[in-house]
């Protein structure tokens, strides 16, 4: 994997080392701002930043207006960091354009899954053309899965829902999250479809099946201990 360049911004150092630390174990390569000055003046003098992981109470400008500037002129993926947890402040975050929103305090392993999540979905992070996890083996190319060396049919939808838990792994997923990135945006259907699907998905992996969590009162989480 080549080493991709990640910008965190935060005035609390200790937090920016935890994270830096975190994600350089992941091979990658980190650049730190402890305001929203810094991070501007950063962000726009080197084009090799692939993600921005961002605070919003910071001094001299705060995170919202970090993303706007940087919206104006980039679509580059952005993770809102925050201590805040109404509802508000997460659709404001997201009307400005950010990708993901992690509330403090927060598992530093858990945000570099949502970092590796997104720049995929971003195609920045190249996959594998074939993918594989516990025994279970997902051919992109091919729309192919195999358990245990065993070819499995899969419908489109069961294909497209493992390969989203593969690259979620470990991540507890909402029905309705799974809805919006599975079956697209603009899906208004019952959450429960993804019930279904995931009975369908556990019983045609066998004793595999079993990495399919359900996290009650929220979704699933695929993981393989």
């Amino acid at each position: 994997m080549d080493r991709l360049k990640i910008l965190v911004v935060d005035d609390e150092s200790r937090l920016r080392k935890l994270v830096k630390d975190f994600l350089r174990k992941h091979n990658f390569d980190v650049v730190e701002a402890a305001d929203g000055e810094e991070a501007l003046d950063i962000f726009f003098s080197d084009k090799s930043i692939t993600l921005v992981i961002c605070d919003i109470m910071m001094p001299k400008i705060n995170g919202y207006e970090v993303v706007k500037e940087i919206r104006r002129y980039s679509d580059v993926p952005i993770i809102m960091l925050t201590a805040k947890g109404e509802e508000q402040d997460e659709l404001q975050g997201y009307d400005l354009g950010i990708d993901e929103y992690i509330s403090k305090p927060f598992s530093p392993k858990i945000l570099v899954a949502r970092v590796e999540a997104i720049l995929r979905r971003s195609k920045a992070l190249k996959e594998d053309e074939v993918l594989s996890i516990g025994g279970i083996s997902i051919d992109l190319n091919a729309h192919q899965v195999k358990v245990d060396g065993k070819e499995v049919i899969l419908s489109y939808k069961e294909f497209e829902l493992l390969h989203y838990f593969f690259i979620n792994q470990g991540v507890a997923l909402s029905r309705e999250k799974i809805l919006n990135q599975v079956w697209n945006y603009d899906y208004y259907g019952d959450p429960r479809t993804i019930d279904t699907h995931v009975k369908k998905l556990r019983s045609k992996l066998g004793d595999k099946g079993d990495y399919i969590r359900t996290i009650w009162g929220i979704g699933y989480k695929f993981e393989v201990e």
